[in-house]
């Protein structure tokens, strides 16, 4: 994943992987500012429960105002998930 974009996100690195997914260090390259993506895990995506949770954790994270974590500004489902 590492370069590619997805929306409008660059993929820069890759921040950490566990139990749900992965998360990356992107660009937002309309808004010139650095960002973090998680995806869900492709085994998941047919799993109702974890698909909730993944979208409740993205509703809740907004909440959380610490400098370390990213705040959640949108989730989406994925078009293609071939190379994920």
């Amino acid at each position: 994943m590492i370069g590619k974009t997805v929306s409008h996100y660059k993929i820069v690195e890759e921040l950490g992987r566990g139990g749900m997914g992965v998360v990356y260090k992107a660009e937002d390259t309309k808004l010139k500012r650095i960002v973090a993506l998680k995806f869900l895990s492709p085994h998941l995506l047919t799993d109702e429960k974890q698909k909730t949770r993944f979208i409740h954790e993205a509703k809740r994270a907004p909440r959380l105002t610490t400098p370390t974590y990213p705040r959640s500004m949108k989730y989406t489902r994925p078009t293609d998930t071939r190379s994920w």
